[in-house]
């Protein structure tokens, strides 16, 4: 077998394409790679099984999708589709209904969670746990490897044993994962394919039978009907099982049902599946060195549940069993895969079987949680219900996590980068050019918050000499990347760094007004544990060459300086031949600018010494228990905060217009005010996406008070019979860089009014104190009309500093609409790009009402609203 690095999503749409011969497809994160990559397949012409292209037809909704599904394999054809989280959960009414008809539909789900009090983009098992009574089998996999492995498995069984098949993966964990895997001969599955079966299904097509389906039954035989199917339930285990045995004949890997991992005398337990269980079985090996006699059991058919193969693979020994569950189902005796394993377990004598919650969307779960797991079922007060990875202080449900760490045998990196700088792209082809190109196993998994862009990105990369099963962040990094110097004041990123590491910054300061800026907390950390620290400026490195931010070639070519994981010289002639092949079709010399960046790349390096500074203190801090949940939250602390913290916020409430507080400084240029040249039109403010850039009026008063830098800027405003100043202000810890505003500008002949500058210029020049005096102190005056574009300007937007990307084309229409409306605007959104910018917790940017209900109900939603806020009126005008 071949190897090659991709991801999960990759893998399975790789192994379901020769299987489909239809695929109804909607698109939804994130799963959404998948049906691309079908889609494109198609359209490159490449042939299934049964030598044509697969039809890709795309839906307007999930419920569309699973509808069309519906149809065509009613008419005979292998019909596909994948999904996830609430997409999943529009599809079950017609999931039921191809269960009860016996059509072997195949769902690959990147599991995620579902919206309850919040949207969340992020895995654990919820969606497919809300499927489990529609019939359909659901089947496992918990590594990237698996994927690829168990994808044919489904589809398979499916067209064997009649009955429908979803099969799932981890969203992000497992479905965005890099990892180098075997790719399977995909040649070698279609010989798996029940020929007899297949027919039976072709022949069964509705268009070939005079026949009705779809009846109405009445009481009478509806029951009966019913548990008809029972026998293809029964006989479905021992046919996933037989088609399991077959794939572990073709890759040498072993697969059953349920798979059993540990010591044969075991008496402690862990039960569970997906992505958690590469981790468990990393704790199972290195606790059974220190002979402490434990197991694991990773599910694989889910449903049907069978006892039968899940007894068959527990030791005699087991006297305590802990299961888990990646979900929470309120108000339940205990999760669903808990709840089946101890109706499995009757007829064993287990004295304790305890049912726990872990890893919601997508909390990191690391060997200390595991490691935890097995500790509580050792007490002698353990209960079930518990949760792991949290600190529950209202329901005193969490246990306790030990100081545990596996020894680190791999090596590990961490990049952080910010959303659209584009580190995420640059450690894709770092950990692809180390795969492909030497024997090392690689792992890739990236971490991102939920905003468009200029939001934060963790890349946290992992090489070894053996295959990789850590599916948890990396915990003791040898080198640390960081491409936004205001992190480091943010977060607490050198926090991991392993002794002897090495340490890059990307930063326009030069190596005083760096260790200036530094934290002495970081200094020291640098200091003690023997730090190679590293500057470079690439932001000019680009701009000088035309790439304008587009940092990630050079930054790329440094670390595989740094990191010796292979000949940098080799590696860099990959790097530019991938460029070269990625941006072929790219206009303006996309190419030539970039093997121009990845030239000089190394020539800004610079190696800073501390060893001369001297007296080093750590710096009294906030602790962090003083800090709001805003600021921890905004510090990337969010995961030490209790459950106590939410006693108010349960229903999913947050305040609005917080984003005010965060001053990202994403962009290192802002435009700069040159009043000489400003005709205020206004213009600049209406198309800024972000509300950065103001125009503010100030009366006698406030032009009194005002600082030196506002009066500088200041011109008389040309509003007639109003005595006024004018000035036009831009956030600069806010601006994105877009350059909008300048784009618009008209100047005066030929000049601009606005001029883009260094983040570091403009502070010198004090315009953060211009700006925070203007937006905080300078009250905004209804002088003009709001239905010409210099009046409506001069209202306070109620939608400031989304997360929305640089140079968005929708927000500047939604910032707009506040402003015309103001206090009288309440705002229902359907789920997707607009409401990710605008309900981002904590950054909060709409000051007025705002909700999201999901995708697919916004009108209705909204008329709800608009219906009770009526008769709510007209309730008080009869009082």
């Amino acid at each position: 077998m071949s190897s090659k690095i991709m991801d999960g999503n990759e893998a399975c749409a790789y192994v379901s394409y020769p299987f489909t011969e239809v695929a109804g497809i909607y698109p939804i994160t994130p799963s959404s790679t998948m049906a691309e990559l079908v889609d494109k397949w198609s359209s490159d012409g490449v042939k299934n099984y049964f030598d044509e292209p697969v039809k890709v037809v795309q839906m307007q909704s999930e419920a569309g999708a699973s509808g069309m599904v519906h149809g065509s394999l009613q008419a005979g054809c292998l019909t596909t589709t994948y999904t996830a989280s609430q997409g999943l959960l529009l599809m079950i009414p017609n999931m039921y209904k191809m269960a009860g008809e016996q059509l072997p539909c195949v769902i690959h789900v990147a599991s995620r969670s579902l919206a309850t009090h919040a949207l969340s983009i992020f895995g654990d098992h919820q969606d497919i746990y809300a499927t489990r009574m529609t019939g359909f089998a659901i089947l496992s996999s918990s590594s990237v490897q698996e994927v690829m492995d168990l994808t044919a498995v489904a589809h398979l069984a499916a067209i064997k044993g009649r009955v429908p098949f979803l099969h799932f993966f981890d969203g992000f964990r497992t479905s965005h994962e890099l990892q180098k895997i075997e790719v399977i001969d995909t040649k070698l599955l279609m010989k798996l394919i029940d020929k007899k079966a297949l027919k039976a299904f072709r022949n069964n097509a509705l268009v070939h039978q005079k026949v009705t389906r779809g009846t109405n039954q009445n009481d009478d035989i509806y029951f009966q009907a019913t548990e008809v199917r029972n026998s293809y339930y029964q006989a479905l285990p021992d046919i996933v099982e037989n088609y399991m045995e077959e794939i572990s004949k073709l890759t040498g890997r072993c697969y059953a049902p349920f798979m059993y991992y540990g010591s044969k005398k075991a008496k402690r337990l862990i039960i569970a599946m997906g992505s958690v269980s590469e981790t468990i079985k990393e704790v199972v090996d290195d606790l059974n060195q220190d002979n402490e006699e434990v197991g694991f059991v990773e599910v694989h058919l889910y449903r049907p549940f069978s006892a039968k193969h899940l007894l068959k693979v527990i030791p005699d020994t087991i006297e305590k069993i802990a299961v888990l569950d990646r979900t929470k189902e309120p108000g339940s005796g205990g999760e669903p895969l808990y709840l089946d394993v101890v109706e499995a377990m009757k007829s064993r004598k287990i004295t304790t079987i305890l049912g726990g919650r872990y890893g919601l969307s997508s909390k990191n779960t690391n060997p200390s949680c595991i490691k935890a797991v097995f500790d509580f079922l050792e007490r002698d007060d353990c209960f079930s219900n518990f949760t792991v990875g949290i600190h529950d202080d209202v329901t005193n449900l969490s246990i306790s996590i030990p100081d545990y760490h596996i020894k680190n045998k791999y090596i590990e990196f961490l990049v952080y980068g910010y959303g659209s700088d584009g580190m995420v792209s640059a450690c894709k082809d770092l950990m692809k050019i180390t795969g492909e190109h030497t024997n090392a196993f690689v792992q890739g998994y990236f971490q991102y918050d939920s905003k468009k862009s200029g939001g934060v990105t963790k890349s946290h990369l992992r090489f070894s000499k053996s295959p990789i099963r850590a599916t948890y962040y990396v915990e003791n990094p040898t080198l640390i990347v960081c491409t936004l110097d205001s992190y480091m004041k943010k977060f607490a990123v050198l926090e991991n760094i392993q002794e002897n590491g090495t340490f890059l910054l990307n930063t326009t300061k030069t190596v005083d007004e760096v260790l200036a800026f530094l934290n002495q907390e970081d200094i020291l950390l640098l200091k003690e544990r023997k730090i190679k620290f590293y500057i470079v400026d690439a932001l000019s490195i680009a701009k000088k060459v035309g790439l304008d931010h587009k940092i990630s070639a050079i930054m790329e070519t440094i670390i595989f300086k740094l990191s010796h994981l292979m000949s940098s010289d080799f590696a860099i002639d990959k790097i530019k031949e991938n460029i070269s092949l990625r941006f072929a079709k790219k206009s303006g010399d996309v190419v030539g600018k970039n093997l121009k960046a990845i030239d000089l790349a190394l020539s800004d390096l610079t190696l800073v010494s501390l060893s001369d500074i001297k007296n080093t203190k750590k710096n009294n801090e906030v602790l962090e228990a003083e800090l709001s949940i805003f600021d921890r939250m905004d510090k990337g602390l969010g995961d030490t905060l209790p459950v106590s913290a939410f006693k108010n916020l349960s229903d999913g409430t947050f305040d609005g217009g917080m984003s005010r507080l965060e001053k990202r400084e994403i962009s290192s240029f802002a435009p700069c005010f040159i009043k000489e040249n400003c005709i205020q039109c206004n213009l600049c403010s209406l198309v800024c996406p972000h509300a950065v850039i103001r125009p503010f009026l100030l009366d006698e008063n406030e032009t009194k008070k005002a600082p030196k830098v506002v009066k500088n800027d200041l011109l008389k405003a040309n509003i007639k019979d109003k005595d006024l100043n004018f000035v036009i202000n831009p956030s600069i810890q806010d601006c994105t860089g877009c350059m909008l505003c300048v784009n618009i500008c008209p100047g005066k002949k030929g000049q601009k009014a606005l001029e883009m500058q260094s983040i570091k210029e403009l502070k010198e020049k004090g315009k953060i104190e211009e700006s925070k005096y203007l937006f905080d102190k300078v009250i905004e005056k209804k002088v003009m009309p709001l239905n010409t574009v210099k009046g409506s300007q001069f209202a306070t937007p109620k939608f400031e500093f989304s997360g929305a990307c640089a140079g968005c084309g929708e927000t500047p229409y939604l910032k707009l609409l506040t402003q015309l409306f103001n206090e009288r605007l309440v705002i229902t959104n359907a789920t997707g790009c607009s409401s990710i910018y605008s309900s981002s917790v904590p950054n909060t940017p709409y000051s007025i009402p705002w909700a999201n209900s999901l995708f697919e109900d916004n009108a209705e939603y909204g008329y709800g609203m608009a219906v009770a806020d009526s008769l709510r009126k007209q309730q008080i005008k009869r009082v």
